[in-house]
């Protein structure tokens, strides 16, 4: 029989967890073990097998570490246990689990439903591409009604109040939008189906391993978290720890990675369909970027 499939947020998440499972095994076999009684010296030996070399903490300090215990009063220092089946009874992320973005960064593909609205100004604050007879997010701006409803770079836009826009052209979605009520209008939306988040882990001098130049990821150090879990190059950083960093200065985005946690969720999209979806953009939004970065 193979063993389950697992999902694991990093590489390092998976060979901790490996380690995990070994010394659970590997516990639960001393624990099980029963020495055969010709092992055992004629006038020492016990009445009945025991698995315990030492008498029980309760029957001397009535304090008793029992698993139920444990649960009951220290659930964080519970172990994983695992099920005769080869099943866990939960989910181990030993080291990503501390990442606060983790949950939030991961990319399901799934789809949803969208409620927003306009600002004073009649705008809801993003822009729409067409990408291979779909329309994308292209643009989402800081602290707009489009934001605030949780749209991203690379969403998928499937209906607009109830109107498919699918083959639609950019100006035929950004019409429908304007002549929209400014409240109430709802999208349904594929959460970004050509992008992926990427798990890292800071070494002990604060790197991922990646370069990178304008956002796109030119280079991998070997032998780092960044080459260890699947960063490509080629590709666009939209968001690191979910913050977007679409336009933002290199320099800046180096910044955000350094000064962050030490469990960097990295948002990429492949370069080639990044720069086809900004490619009608206004150049001004993207001035004045650095050269190549090292995170």
């Amino acid at each position: 029989m193979s063993r389950p499939y697992y999902l694991y947020p990093s590489l390092e998440d998976m060979k901790l967890d490996n380690m995990v499972r070994a010394q659970v095994a590997h516990n639960q076999a001393i624990e099980h073990h029963v020495m055969p009684s010709h092992a055992l010296p004629p006038a020492t030996a016990p009445s009945a097998p025991s698995a315990h070399m030492y008498p029980a903490l309760g029957d001397y300090m009535g304090l008793e570490l029992s698993p139920q215990v444990i649960a009951l009063n220290m659930p964080e220092y519970q172990v994983q246990t695992v099920q005769p089946s080869g099943a866990v009874t939960s989910l181990i992320a030993p080291l990503s689990s501390q990442s606060q973005s983790l949950q939030k960064a991961i990319v399901t593909q799934a789809i949803r439903q969208v409620v927003l609205c306009k600002d004073r100004d009649g705008k809801c604050g993003l822009r729409l591409h067409s990408v291979n007879s779909g329309v994308f997010v292209c643009y989402v701006a800081a602290n707009s009604p489009a934001a605030l409803a949780g749209l991203r770079f690379g969403d998928q836009i499937l209906e607009i109040n109830n109107i498919s826009v699918a083959g639609m052209t950019m100006d035929k979605c950004h019409d429908i939008l304007k002549k929209a009520p400014a409240n109430g209008i709802t999208m349904a939306v594929r959460d970004r189906p050509f992008e992926r988040t990427v798990t890292l882990h800071k070494d002990s001098i604060g790197h991922v391993g990646f370069h990178f130049k304008d956002g796109k990821i030119v280079g991998l150090v070997k032998d780092s978290s960044a080459a260890r879990n699947g960063l490509l190059t080629e590709h666009q950083i939209l968001e690191i720890n979910t913050v977007n960093v679409v336009g933002m200065k290199d320099k800046d985005v180096l910044k955000l990675i350094n000064d962050g946690p030490s469990i960097v969720n990295v948002t990429i999209i492949p370069y080639y369909i990044y720069d086809h979806m900004i490619s009608k953009m206004s150049s001004s939004l993207f001035k004045g970027l650095d050269r190549t970065s090292a995170a």
